[in-house]
């Protein structure tokens, strides 16, 4: 397993990404289904927000703005239930989508930052977080945990501490893009910030 550790000389000018996923399974990538209530604010597809933006969203803001990153929250309101589907309303590859996987390993919540066009080997994130039973959380877990509902959790502004695994293999686009704290809403970066952003930890994630 190859494992990097990102420093400061790897942090890059803010940049951008999204994606996320967990109990319902990595191949609902980022977002889920359903008009939301802090829709009815009809903003626009595709825009940037900030006045009508929903409350879990500012909670990404802020927490970025504490990392020196200012982001560029985008809204598709009518969601993308994949990681396929994502990039394609985003226009970038499925790759540059980064899923949010939730997991416990024995016993402890982990996030799993992954490429789109991954799927995530178990095994490696049990092995990187130095354990060994390693499962999907539960809903339950993951709103006590993170805050932020599947389909929804950010790489940034949990509400406790979780440790964090980048996919290494997200480091080889400019720009990637993550859930902002809703199902319709995600946010570019790039993938150094994402490093810095996420704890450090970068390795093999994905399943061969």
């Amino acid at each position: 397993m190859t494992v990097r550790r990102a420093g400061a000389a790897d942090v890059r000018s803010p940049g951008r990404e999204v994606g996320d996923s967990c109990a319902r399974g990595e191949r609902e990538g980022l977002l889920g289904p359903g008009p939301q209530p802090w829709q009815a604010s009809r903003v626009a597809p595709d825009t940037p927000l900030r006045d009508a933006e929903h409350a879990n969203v500012g909670r990404v803001r802020a927490a970025a703005a504490a990392l020196g990153l200012d982001i560029e929250v985008r809204r598709f309101p009518e969601g993308t239930r994949t990681a396929q589907d994502a990039a394609t309303a985003i226009g970038c590859p499925v790759g540059a989508i980064v899923k949010s996987l939730i997991f416990t390993v024995d016993g402890e919540v982990v996030l799993a930052l992954v490429s789109g066009a991954n799927q995530l080997d178990e095994a490696k994130l049990a092995a990187a977080a130095g354990g060994r039973a390693c499962g999907r959380a539960t809903a339950d877990q993951v709103r006590a945990a993170t805050g932020f509902p599947i389909g929804g959790v950010p790489p940034l502004g949990l509400a406790t501490r979780v440790r964090e695994f980048l996919d290494e293999d997200l480091l080889g686009f400019d720009t990637v893009w993550a859930a902002a704290g809703t199902w319709h809403d995600v946010f570019p970066i790039a993938p150094a910030d994402l490093a810095r952003a996420s704890g450090g930890w970068v390795g093999d994630l994905r399943r061969a």
